[in-house]
């Protein structure tokens, strides 16, 4: 789903919103406006891929991301299993 900015013309806040391309947000998040949300312009984050190792294809980065960050994940993973957790 794509991500917009918006300004709500009545708190002056700027967010973030995901919605489709066909919906419009209404209803500002921090002060509950109605219909007071303007949609900012943004620049598209596009990553066309790896500049510093074009030869390297997608799947190659990603098994290298995860075996990078094995052992925090692990490590979050053992605090998660950890915390208690009260219901909500």
């Amino acid at each position: 789903m794509p991500r917009y900015r918006y300004l709500c013309e009545n708190c002056k806040k700027i967010q973030i919103v995901f919605h489709r391309m066909s919906e419009k947000a209404q209803v500002c998040k921090f002060c509950n406006s109605q219909n007071k949300m303007k949609k900012l312009l943004t620049t598209p984050n596009i990553v066309v891929g790896n500049e510093a190792e074009p030869n390297i294809e997608v799947g190659e980065l990603t098994n290298e991301y995860i075996e990078s960050n094995r052992e925090i994940l692990e490590q979050q993973k053992q605090e998660a299993k950890e915390e208690t957790y009260e219901p909500s």
